[in-house]
């Protein structure tokens, strides 16, 4: 991926090498199991703490990665460019739809880090809280993501991101709240099938950032659309059921299947158009 020159974004947060101070309180240990067990089988979290309020204890704050900082690490110089890149093409499909868009933040963290959905986690992985409008990544992850899933690559890198951002983007339009709503009274199965939607419109998103990326700056090189499609398959849902528990339970599917991924990703990336995303309506995912 071409990404090298890019602006950088000024809402990346650093908090490597960070100790929480005080312990955590209200729902904080109750939302760390759920979320270890959530991203672990690959469950988007804000779901199962749906109607959690915040801890009530202030973020730790961390400090803008330096210039210098930034050439001497280039995993989060290349973040910091990813993100600014998102930045810039949601800001312009916003005003294109008549609307502002509000940036994210991204906070780079190791070991853990509280977050206004409780305490984040190494073992969560990369996620999106609405409640802070911030994503969170332990950078300890793409170390995993090349070694347990095979899919390595900076292209799969910013795949990971996008498709956060693409969170932060449902949680603009209300499209997260109203998932939300809907799973209220639902079973299990039901819910689990709207999270399923909500992901791969994620996934949609993130190709469309993409799209509209490289049409700004020539940001693709040979193999990385492959690398993204091969991250997409190794988080699919049936692949990750079939490599923990040797067998696929569809029901409990919440991000989608292997091909599903692959699907989404490239409906947005072959066109650059968010409306074609809409999985809710969609007859076949």
């Amino acid at each position: 991926m071409r990404w090298r020159g890019g602006r950088r974004s000024s809402n990346v947060e650093d908090r490597r090498g960070q100790r929480m101070r005080g312990p955590v309180v209200g729902g904080g240990i109750g939302t760390i199991v759920l979320v270890l067990v959530a991203l672990y089988f690959g469950v988007d979290p804000t779901f199962l703490i749906d109607g959690m309020q915040s801890t009530g204890q202030p973020s730790s704050s961390g400090k803008p990665l330096s210039e210098e900082e930034l050439k001497n690490d280039p995993l989060a110089d290349m973040i910091t460019v990813v993100i600014g890149s998102t930045e810039d093409v949601w800001s312009g499909i916003f005003e294109e739809q008549g609307q502002s868009y509000r940036e994210p933040k991204l906070v780079i963290f190791s070991g853990a880090t509280r977050s206004g959905c409780g305490v984040g986690q190494a073992a969560m992985g990369p996620f999106y809280c609405p409640l802070d409008q911030t994503a969170y990544i332990d950078l300890s992850f793409y170390d995993e993501m090349r070694t347990r899933f095979r899919a390595p690559g900076d292209f799969a890198q910013a795949y990971v991101i996008a498709h956060e951002v693409g969170h932060h983007v449902q949680n603009l339009l209300g499209i997260s709240d109203e998932v939300r709503r809907q799973q209220q009274g639902r079973s299990r199965a039901q819910a689990n099938a709207l999270s399923v939607r909500l992901e791969l419109q994620a996934d949609c998103l993130a190709g469309v950032w993409a799209n509209r990326a490289d049409a700004a700056n020539q940001i693709l090189e040979a193999g990385d659309v492959e690398e993204a499609l091969n991250a997409a398959s190794a988080i699919g849902d049936d692949r990750l059921q079939k490599q923990s528990q040797g067998r696929v339970m569809p029901e409990s599917f919440t991000h989608g299947t292997s091909a599903q991924r692959q699907r989404w990703f490239r409906t947005g990336l072959s066109a650059g158009d968010p409306d074609l995303c809409d999985t809710f309506n969609a007859a076949s995912l």
